[in-house]
């Protein structure tokens, strides 16, 4: 599409404006999990590193972070379908896992304590209180970004607009891209 603004003719680009900034945003937060993923395989390198299992309730995480990706799939899916009760009933269900995610993630917290590992022991206990506790931090926003869709969902009235659209599918992008991640760190610490 061509916009011609005092006989100029401006492109635009095949990638909105805002898409390409989470883009951006997401792939600094992957650098960053990298980082320490590196960081957390340099210092298990040196030594002095308690070897253990990450707690059952992790799984459980996983699975409730994975449920909540594909709710808000589906709610979108149907967001763009037209239908109303579906798009909001999956919405509110996303947010409660969501939620879910974040208290079995501070369960896992509560039983790393109760193995014998609790903050400030070993390094390695460290390093996954640290990489989870940020990536919580991560959910939380997204957790945010639910509570104002499900506004726009229940204030606004019901309408398929671009500009809804285009929220909500940065909505949906951010929350795979937390899914995502978690899934790569669950399967990195567990290793």
């Amino acid at each position: 599409m061509a916009i011609t603004v005092s006989d100029t003719t401006y492109t635009r680009n095949k990638i909105h404006p805002k898409k390409f900034a989470l883009w951006v945003a997401c792939g600094s937060m992957l650098m960053m999990f990298a980082g320490l993923s590196s960081a957390y395989m340099v210092r298990e390198a040196a030594g002095n590193w308690l070897e253990f299992r990450l707690p059952q309730v992790f799984n459980l995480s996983t699975i409730i972070i994975l449920l909540s990706s594909a709710a808000l799939h589906f709610s979108f899916f149907q967001f763009k379908r037209g239908n109303e009760r579906n798009y909001k009933l999956f919405l509110v269900l996303a947010l409660l896992l969501g939620f879910g995610f974040i208290v079995t993630q501070y369960q896992g917290w509560l039983a790393m304590v109760e193995m014998g590992v609790p903050l400030k022991t070993n390094p390695s206990g460290d390093f996954i209180y640290v990489i989870s506790g940020i990536h919580a931090a991560h959910v939380l926003g997204g957790i945010g970004t639910l509570i104002v869709a499900l506004i726009h969902a229940f204030a606004l009235p019901f309408q398929v607009t671009p500009g809804r659209k285009l929220r909500f599918e940065l909505t949906l992008t951010f929350w795979h891209f937390v899914d995502f991640l978690w899934i790569y760190l669950f399967v990195f610490l567990s290793m």
